[in-house]
């Protein structure tokens, strides 16, 4: 396993007088001296079944009510939680997880090693987006009370990594046939959800769960979600004191945030940037050329975009790898330089000398402003860009393919299941099926090797990526999340909303 670092340490948190210790406002101190931390997120869930589930940032609607089998910390570990330990066999392909015997749910029903590989086996076959995790699943099995066995038909060095998030939920059996289960969810979790207090895609309550199993990461009574539906509910909200904490869709009101009293939580989860998709020449046959994809890359002034599209929140660079990762490389963050006229010579050399026309579609969701940025650079030397607006169908028609390259936002993963995202030939942002044999070798070496081997191989993947020219970012992306005077999170390195263990009142 690399970028993560695995530990059997026990998770301990400790505990917080939480009388009194919330501020007014969404998070006050009610009136039998119970907290309730209020938070605004950006989307909804589209189902409580933990077989249709998403993470990012509809995670902490899930991870509420449900737990998951290991834990994602601030740190970048992976600690136990209902699984306390776990092991592979010699060849990474049989993973076995110890579970806990004192986890109940909220009906009563018993946590169990048999109930966590039906919970596994329902979200493999299930309608979760992120059911491919488990394509590399062959069997789930529970020889006893408290131990589940996972095989795997080859090594997968993110699969812990996808134990933290929605792979990893454990539902109660009780509710797998209930005509309800998308709306009121059973599971172990601090909370409750109370279905009578919550309304559907706008607000989400819950309470105290009492007889959970780790009380300690339990700092509130009362827990709300508040769908806030853009960046001037979320300011208003702000600004109003109706929350304690606000995930931010953008960085435009950083200013008027702090100047509310509140606090921005910092983390750079995704990079924005040109994707070129068309590596191999399918519809756009200069793609297949280097220079073309490295005439890309010089084309663009990534520090005046970043200027002119985030206010400087954010960090230049021309990988995809995040600096969490054992394949970041700080040198090249900055290996492909604002040089136009170098970005000429090489369409020149690759037989473009009179430019050349690229497909992209747009969407208003990721800003008009770029658009006719990328369009005045690209212009500037030689290539045209033709705009389609394909409107709900965007990812649709991006990934079916239709267009050789797109501007996106996307988020940095951790190593391989970044890798299984972007670059390999069934990665699901690499929809024309790209392949390289250097590629293909590294990739197989990180697959099969030990740490340091991956860790090795890593880097030389990012470094032969970014000499290819594999994509043209622009910048590693501030996201921000907003807390007021009384409430302290930590952010994940790897999710856009932080983990709803790690909120605490200020007391």
């Amino acid at each position: 396993m690399f970028r993560w670092k695995a530990t059997a340490a026990a998770v301990a948190v400790s505990a917080l007088a939480l009388t009194g210790c919330a501020g007014p406002g969404g998070g006050g101190t009610g009136g039998s001296g119970s907290t309730t931390l209020t938070l605004g997120a950006i989307t909804s869930p589209t189902t409580f079944d933990p077989a249709g589930s998403e993470w990012g940032n509809r995670a902490p609607f899930y991870q509420a009510v449900f737990d998951t089998l290991l834990l994602a910390t601030p740190e970048g570990t992976i600690e136990p939680f209902l699984a306390t330990d776990w092991s592979y066999n010699d060849d990474n392909t049989v993973l076995t997880l110890t579970i806990r015997d004192d986890v109940t749910f909220s009906d009563d029903t018993e946590l169990n090693a048999d109930v966590v590989a039906q919970n596994l086996l329902r979200f493999k076959d299930g309608t979760s987006p992120d059911a491919g995790y488990f394509d590399g699943v062959q069997s789930v099995e529970a020889p006893d009370a408290t131990t589940v066995v996972i095989t795997l038909g080859a090594p997968d060095p993110a699969f812990l990594n996808y134990l933290t998030r929605d792979p990893g939920l454990v539902a109660s059996p009780a509710s797998f046939d209930s005509p309800d289960i998308a709306t009121d969810p059973i599971g172990s979790g601090p909370y409750i959800l109370d279905t009578a207090a919550t309304v559907t895609g706008t607000s989400y309550s819950y309470t105290k769960n009492p007889d959970y199993w780790n009380p300690d990461v339990q700092h509130y009574d009362n827990l709300v979600i508040n769908v806030l539906a853009d960046a001037t509910a979320s300011l208003n909200a702000i600004k109003a004191g109706e929350a304690n904490g606000v995930k931010l869709a953008n960085n435009d009101n950083l200013g008027e945030v702090e100047g509310a009293g509140w606090t921005v939580n910092a983390n750079e989860l995704d990079f924005q940037g040109l994707l070129l998709l068309d590596r191999s020449g399918t519809v756009e046959p200069a793609l297949a050329d280097v220079r073309v994809r490295q005439a890309l890359n010089y084309a663009f002034d990534r520090e005046g975009l970043l200027q002119a599209l985030q206010a400087g929140n954010g960090t230049v660079t021309t990988q995809v790898f995040p600096e969490t990762s054992e394949a970041f490389d700080p040198e090249l963050d900055d290996y492909y330089t604002y040089d136009p006229e170098k970005a000429k010579e090489l369409l020149a050399e690759a037989g473009y000398a009179d430019g050349l026309v690229l497909q992209q579609p747009s969407s208003a969701l990721l800003g008009a402003n770029t658009y006719t940025l990328i369009e005045q650079q690209l212009n500037d030397v030689g290539i045209q860009v033709e705009y389609t607006d394909p409107g709900n169908n965007f990812i649709a028609d991006l990934l079916a393919p239709k267009f050789p390259t797109s501007f996106m936002a996307l988020e940095q993963n951790p190593d391989w299941q970044l890798i299984q995202f972007m670059i390999a030939p069934g990665a699901v942002f690499n929809p024309y099926k790209a392949e390289d044999p250097v590629i293909d070798q590294l990739m197989t070496d990180i697959q099969f090797g030990d740490e340091a081997t991956q860790a090795e191989k890593a880097k030389e993947l990012n470094r032969y990526l970014v000499e290819q020219a594999w994509f043209a970012p622009f910048y590693r992306v501030q996201g921000s999340f907003a807390t007021d005077a009384n409430t302290t999170v930590e952010v994940l390195p790897t999710n856009a909303f932080p983990a709803i263990y790690d909120f605490q009142p200020k007391g």
